[in-house]
């Protein structure tokens, strides 16, 4: 069977978890510890009130975080709430899926993709170079069944990713791709290898997020075969601070 938004949803709390997550009224309260918006953001369990948006923004001010709400599909009504509590619309963002199936057709070329659980220095770097710093590390340590990929092009190193399993979906995070080796099929080999592991460890689907604007991004995906399977984007005051983010 298929997953739906809340599967896919659910797997990205999974594969790229939070520090920790805390009930507090109608909210999940994340603490990102400086792991980014997906790891920081507040998300609506129940149905909420006006008054309900100050208990979680006393929470997550409390973990020195800005607030900051997940908006997904359904959620026309905190999203009207937000708006006129002074919250703008933050990073518009795609979650993409296809089979496993359709990136394990054809074998990778030989010597050019490793699966490296604890990352190496290069790797490092390289997630460095596109922004992805010890914090963000720090995410992918959290993840229980995952690896990094390290992908070699033209005898040198060339791009990495991280890729976890939550169920029989494997969700890939923070493929980056250095300057001198991109439009060589880099990142469309990142996610072939992580679809190979993710076989392996039982997933039959193969998810990535992306946000709205990027459109290279999204156009590599789309000729991967990836097609759209939830969307959510993010609420935040324009002052509070979203750089801090990423």
């Amino acid at each position: 069977m298929t997953p739906g938004a809340a599967e896919y949803l659910a797997a990205v709390d999974a594969t790229w978890p939070a520090a920790a997550m805390k009930r507090v009224g109608p909210w999940m309260i994340r603490d990102g510890q400086g792991g980014g918006k997906r790891v920081s953001a507040a998300t609506a369990e129940t149905e909420v009130a006006g008054d309900d948006i100050t208990l979680a923004e006393q929470e997550m001010q409390a973990l020195d975080q800005p607030p900051l709400f997940m908006i997904r599909a359904g959620e026309e009504r905190l999203d009207i709430l937000l708006a006129a509590k002074g919250y703008d619309v933050v990073d518009p963002v795609r979650v993409l899926a296809m089979p496993v199936a359709g990136l394990t057709d054809q074998p990778l070329p030989p010597v050019t993709a490793f699966e490296i659980r604890e990352p190496l220095a290069i790797m490092a770097e390289i997630w460095a170079a596109g922004g992805v710093g010890p914090a963000r590390l720090r995410v992918m340590d959290r993840a229980g069944t995952g690896t990094g990929i390290l992908l070699r092009w033209n005898e040198k190193p060339a791009g990495t990713g991280f890729v976890a399993v939550c169920g029989d979906i494997a969700m890939v995070h923070a493929v980056e791709v250095l300057p001198h080796q991109r439009r060589q099929g880099v990142a469309g080999r990142i996610m072939r290898a992580a679809a190979f592991w993710g076989a392996r460890q039982g997933a039959r689907h193969m998810a990535v997020l992306c946000t709205e604007a990027n459109g290279p991004a999204n156009a590599l995906y789309s000729a991967l075969g990836f097609e759209p399977a939830a969307q959510y984007h993010y609420r935040m005051k324009p002052t509070s601070g979203a750089a801090a983010y990423g």
